[in-house]
């Protein structure tokens, strides 16, 4: 049998005694000030990282990727194919780092898991109803099921967002403490599809929710909507976890996903992780990109850095 998921942190256990408990909590957070936000995230990003900082910061993005292929034509050819490249972005240069996972659909999360071996490289498997987790609960439970039996390390939920903008707050607590106790010993991240969530204050009442109920990491976006990942609501899940763990004791990882692709972006995440959250979440266990086509700018970014020249158009792999 697996482990039953812990109690929401004791310092706050009570909070989600009830419906209403949980509505108070989360509606009495303060207010987001959206200005200051996106300010704060967009000075961040202006911050100069020189030559060697620079390759430091792309050894460690690349090494925080959870390496993605989650479309209906998937094969296991290329899941493989970018299994290995997980392991082994560039062959010509054996000193650079793995990624942290391959992130693919629950009936590939088996084939992925031969292909990496003793790697060390995780299996993530999305589930419960991905992308739009529209789906029953014991469907949703049978998805977490069958991806952990395949041999996924960690999972990738999508809250019901429907749910939690008609304001049925404990009913999306209930599913995600649900699929964390299915989950069993993998670690469980909980996607809240910023871009549907509509507000500032919408996106920290999640995360909130999400943490409280048992998330391992939070995730803005699915990567399947108009509106993903951004330096904002990136940067208020990182404020999110940071004032969780100052309220609990209890630390949480954060995952940007969907349209982060070059190197300057992915440099500018992890300003962003140290200057809010610092050395504790600078590492691939706490830290986490979604992405497909970033792997390719960072390796091509870190060549020059290495050679001195950009290198051709034929020098990574198209996925």
């Amino acid at each position: 049998m697996p482990p039953k998921p812990p109690e929401p942190a004791t310092a706050l256990a009570d909070v989600t005694a009830s419906d209403a408990a949980l509505r108070r909590f989360l509606h009495g957070l303060p207010g987001v000030d959206g200005v200051g936000l996106e300010a704060r995230a967009a000075a961040l990003g202006t911050r100069s990282v020189k030559t060697t900082a620079k390759a430091y910061a792309i050894d460690l993005a690349i090494s925080m990727i959870d390496l993605t292929t989650l479309e209906g034509a998937d094969t296991p050819g290329k899941v493989r194919a970018l299994s290995a490249k997980g392991v082994t972005p560039d062959p010509t240069d054996r000193d650079t780092p793995s990624v942290a996972a391959v992130c693919v659909y629950p009936d590939m999360a088996a084939t992925a898991k031969a292909a990496l071996g003793g790697s060390g490289v995780k299996v993530a498997s999305v589930a419960t109803a991905f992308p739009a987790g529209r789906a029953a609960l014991p469907v949703k439970l049978a998805d977490t099921r069958d991806a952990v039996a395949a041999g996924a390390d960690e999972i990738d939920m999508v809250i019901d967002r429907g749910a939690f903008l008609a304001g049925r707050y404990l009913k999306v607590f209930e599913e995600i403490r649900a699929v964390k106790e299915a989950s069993g010993t993998a670690r469980l991240k909980v996607i809240f599809e910023t871009g549907e969530l509509s507000t500032y204050d919408n996106i920290r009442r999640a995360s909130w929710l999400g943490m409280l109920a048992g998330a391992d990491f939070v995730k803005t976006s699915t990567g399947k909507v108009a509106v993903n990942a951004t330096p904002a609501n990136t940067l208020l899940l990182m404020e999110s976890v940071r004032d969780f763990r100052a309220a609990t004791g209890v630390q949480i990882g954060v995952k940007p996903a969907g349209g982060i692709r070059t190197s300057k972006d992915a440099i500018k995440y992890l300003v962003m992780v140290n200057e809010t959250l610092g050395d504790d979440w600078l590492s691939n266990h706490w830290f986490r990109f979604g992405a497909s086509s970033l792997l390719n700018d960072l390796l091509m970014q870190r060549h020059k850095l290495r050679t001195g020249r950009y290198s051709g158009p034929d020098y990574v792999t198209v996925d």
